[in-house]
């Protein structure tokens, strides 16, 4: 059998190579499509990566600027952080692009329960294009709104000025608005300071220990509970600097929840507040009449009996009834004795005394919460008598500390500050009294807590002296004083030998107690207060306890010992 070739034979390579090159055009063109694409996103991408964060809108009102708050840190003089900033969102509302108002706005109102529905609605009917709805999210905050998918909400990038250690030195830090601007204490006074960005150093370290802060906080509101006072105060001072380490006043408010403090909370008393502080002042009196060598410590003042003078009797609280010592007047508090040697004095001397001081004008501090004294325009005999003992002139306690600092540092005026200084800072100090004086003072004020009415002050190992006040308060119809309303205090200083710190606390409207006998004046109240801080702080501050040389009060001892045989006799 034959077989014959075909004329056309059959081959399969023509066709397979088309569809290859069909197939392989197809993945090319996918490639180059799928290249382009990515091109694209890159390059927009790194567009967005460089641009300036400025968001633009089709309507010129939502032109949103970019963020750049960066407010300084507030630091304690250790470098804690007292005030600082975290990144926040603040929601507003294109309400164009919202088309049910009142289904949005009763969702809005369900995850941020402190709006109010009324009010929401209104905004997102208002068809504006841009209402702000909620300023300074929180992160849960944030994240249950984005929840809620609604079109037309958007957010702004902002910074939350935070407060770690809540109400704690509040009238001292203030607080600011939600746009970041100071309101109230070192945040308003220092508010171009905190806010400039070119600042190379991005923080304000304060003279504040937080630590000595809290001591002093605590002690003053558990001296506040024991004696149901209304409220209270007090400071701790460097007498050689004018730094101040602590300062309180309660009740204190939450500078995170500014908006929600009462008013009586904002209130300053320890800077803004003026007060009669009574005996404390007596300390200015006797300085001034032992500096101008008017008195010396052998003399005294009959305090047998009580002064009338006009329509007023001046009385001793627990009168001796007999001649006292200079050392004894000081020691037991005689209003009697103060008044015969301010009385002596005569008012012009007085007065200068007590401007030269800085009595008489308000504190210099880095706070615009700062109180003018009140005193007597005519300042006549009755009133140079009772200014003596602290009534009839009224001034804040930082005026009162100052003073103090002023008796006891060798006697140099030197302003109170709230900002931190290094050993080299220079301080313009001014003399107001010999070196001399100030130590007769020191050995005074310490015999006070040994022998005389501070003696709750004592602080075993620690050498304080101080000064006792109780005032009572003017009523409010200005007709004379309510003898059950007091203004209780203690100024004390310590250690005594070389005076470093006052402390001052004062409690307004305290309750005697059980344990004070019912008695509700400075040296029950007050000199414990002062004495708890002491013991509290005295160690974070590198203060020892040590024994006291005896010899450096034996003289004024042996006075106030030949006092109480008269009393015996």
């Amino acid at each position: 059998m034959t077989v014959v070739a075909s004329a056309r034979p059959i081959s399969f390579d023509g066709e397979r190579k088309s569809q290859l090159e069909t197939a392989r055009f197809r993945l090319m063109l996918i490639a180059m499509l799928m290249f382009l694409s990515f091109g694209v996103l890159g390059f927009r991408t790194l567009d967005l990566g460089m641009s300036s964060g400025v968001v633009h809108r089709t309507a010129p009102e939502i032109f949103v600027a970019p963020v750049e708050l960066a407010r300084a840190d507030i630091l304690d003089r250790n470098g804690e952080v007292l005030a600082t900033n975290l990144e926040t969102y603040s929601l507003y509302a294109d309400t164009r692009q919202i088309k049910n108002p009142e289904e949005v706005a009763a969702g809005l109102v369900r995850v941020l329960p402190e709006l109010t529905m009324s009010e929401v609605e209104a905004k997102l009917k208002s068809g504006r294009s841009f209402v702000w709805l909620k300023r300074k999210l929180t992160p849960s905050q944030h994240w249950a709104v984005n929840a809620l998918g609604v079109p037309g909400f958007e957010y702004r990038r902002e910074e939350e000025r935070v407060y770690p250690h809540g109400s704690l030195a509040s009238h001292v830090l203030g607080y600011v608005d939600p746009d970041g601007n100071g309101l109230g204490g070192v945040e308003h006074f220092f508010n171009d300071t905190l806010g400039d960005k070119n600042l190379s150093d991005r923080s304000l370290k304060l003279s504040l220990d937080i630590r000595v802060q809290h001591a002093l906080a605590d002690e003053l509101q558990s001296a506040m509970r024991a004696h149901e006072a209304v409220g209270a105060g007090g400071l701790v001072m460097d007498v050689r600097t004018g730094e101040l380490l602590a300062l309180v006043s309660l009740p204190d408010f939450d500078p995170n929840q500014s908006g929600r403090a009462q008013p009586e909370s904002m209130f300053n008393r320890v800077t803004m507040g003026l007060y009669e502080l009574g005996s404390t002042f007596k300390t200015f009196t006797l300085a001034a009449a032992l500096d101008s060598g008017q008195v010396t410590m052998n003399d005294g003042y009959d305090a047998s009996k009580p002064i009338h003078i006009s329509k007023y009797w001046i009385k001793d609280d627990h009168p001796k009834a007999r001649y006292l010592s200079v050392p004894e007047i000081y020691t037991y508090s005689s209003n009697i004795g103060m008044a015969h040697m301010a009385d002596e004095m005569g008012s012009d001397k007085q007065r200068e005394f007590l401007r030269t001081l800085g009595l008489l004008e308000p504190a210099t501090v880095e706070l615009t919460e700062v109180g003018s004294p009140v005193y007597p325009k005519n300042w006549g005999r009755i009133n140079t008598m009772t200014i003596s003992y602290g009534h009839g002139i009224q001034v804040s306690p930082l005026n009162l500390a100052l003073g103090i600092a002023s008796m006891v540092n060798g006697g140099q005026r030197i302003p109170a500050t709230l900002v931190y200084k290094d050993d080299n800072a220079y301080i313009d100090n001014r003399r107001v009294i010999k070196a001399k004086t100030s130590e007769q003072i020191r050995k005074l004020m310490r015999m006070v807590v040994k022998e005389g009415t501070g003696s709750h002050a004592e602080a075993i190992g620690y050498r304080v002296g101080g000064k006792t006040g109780t005032a009572e308060k003017a009523k409010s119809d200005s007709r004379g004083y309510d003898k059950k309303s007091l203004i209780s205090s203690f100024v004390g200083v310590y250690p005594m030998d070389d005076p470093q710190f006052v402390v001052f606390a004062m409690l307004d409207e305290p309750k005697g107690t059980k344990a004070t006998y019912g008695f509700a004046g400075g040296g029950w109240t007050a000199a414990p207060t002062v004495r708890n801080v002491i013991m509290r702080t005295a160690p974070l501050l590198g203060i020892a306890p040590k024994e006291e040389v005896k010899s450096d009060y034996q003289y004024i001892a042996m006075l106030i010992a030949e006092g109480r045989k008269k009393d015996n006799k």
